[in-house]
């Protein structure tokens, strides 16, 4: 059995040897013995055969090439303490679990935080860079029940969807994971470090890319495999009839886990691949948490996120609650609110303010404003 990080980080720069083929290697042959093996010895390894084998030992035998990558392998593992990250192998007891179901594993993750927060459920929450007010409420709406139930979070660190579901299980006090397409030292959509501290904090960064390596279109598929595998479920919200996100749900069916989708206006094309999705039968609608827990957890155990915490309005003056009673789902505009609580519209601004913070009310072009929802 290969656990050692050095060989598993030599074995992944010869050409032809991906997740798989290294996964079934470590399983056939035993430690640094591989540097030894002979093509015969290889061929018959389930999945390898003549010419990877050839390939392979072919490596081996080149001093030079075989003496870079081992240099290669040796610089990754020193730089760990300087982005205080660690690497673990697949035969780790800290590997996550459900990402050691799928087909193709990574052998080895660099992570920084703590990994076991994927030790938890964890649900993947994807979509559209392009998200939509409605998109973004969705993702706080969802992820407010699902981290309350105890699932850690999962996504991409994408603009858009992805980081409304970092921020939004942060902001609940959750767990959350953040899959990389590169090194776990460039979390690039956060160059300012606004998010991704607490994210180590309360969960993890991870990726089975090197350090410091460049990120490329190539791997963001890849990234999409972990999302799903780290996952017992896929929520899309927001998505158009091609991208990222529809791959990582491909991912999931893939992976046999559970695809949910929200449903959009069918006006919205951000909303054609949810809909798409629900129409062809592979992803269930759900429009709240309980309907993805009902769904991975059923029976009595299902309803814990309904009993866990007792929601509480948060408090509000007299005349906020003045304003608060005549606004509804249908935005009003702020003259039609003054002249129905006899307030000075000035006045009515900072009021509608409060409520903002509050999330109780939501303003609208043309200072129209609303019901938060």
């Amino acid at each position: 059995m290969i656990s050692d990080p050095t060989i598993l980080l030599v074995l992944s720069q010869i050409p032809g040897l991906g997740p798989a083929r290294i996964n079934i290697l470590q399983k056939h042959i035993g430690g640094s013995s591989i540097f030894d093996a002979k093509i015969e010895d290889l061929a018959h390894v389930p999945g390898i055969g003549t010419k990877i084998a050839e390939t392979i030992v072919g490596f081996f035998h080149n001093s030079h090439a075989l003496d870079q990558a081992k240099k290669s392998a040796e610089q990754q593992l020193s730089l760990l303490d300087r982005y205080q990250a660690n690497l673990i192998t697949l035969e780790d007891p800290s590997y996550p679990p459900f990402l050691r179901e799928i087909y193709d594993p990574p052998p080895y993750l660099f992570i920084r935080g703590n990994i076991e927060a994927a030790h938890a459920p964890c649900i993947s929450i994807v979509g559209t860079r392009k998200a939509t007010q409605y998109g973004r409420k969705v993702v706080e709406h969802i992820c407010s029940g699902l981290v309350a139930e105890g699932f850690t979070i999962v996504s991409g660190f994408a603009y858009g969807i992805d980081t409304a579901a970092h921020k939004a299980a942060l902001e609940h006090q959750g767990k959350t994971i953040a899959v990389l397409a590169g090194g776990v030292d460039n979390p690039h959509t956060d160059p300012t470090g606004n998010i991704w501290p607490r994210m180590i904090e309360q969960g993890a960064i991870v990726s089975e890319e090197w350090l410091e390596s460049t990120i490329t279109p190539a791997k963001f598929p890849k990234r999409n495999r972990l999302i799903a595998g780290l996952s017992k479920g896929t929520l899309i919200v927001e998505s158009d009839k091609k991208g990222g996100s529809l791959i990582t749900a491909s991912y999931a069916l893939d992976q046999n886990r559970d695809v949910f989708a929200v449903p959009g206006s069918i006006f919205s094309k951000t909303s054609a691949g949810t809909n798409a999705l629900i129409e062809n039968g592979q992803a269930k609608l759900v429009t709240t948490a309980d309907d993805i827990i009902a769904e991975l957890c059923p029976g009595p155990q299902g309803s814990r996120a309904r009993n866990f915490v007792e929601t509480k309005e948060p408090p509000i003056t007299p005349e906020e609650k003045a304003i608060f009673d005549h606004l509804d789902d249908n935005p009003v505009h702020i003259d039609v609110l003054a002249e129905k609580t006899a307030m000075d519209p000035s006045m009515l601004l900072v009021l509608l303010f409060e409520l903002e913070l509050k999330q109780l009310a939501e303003q609208q072009p043309g200072q129209m404003f609303r019901k938060s929802i």
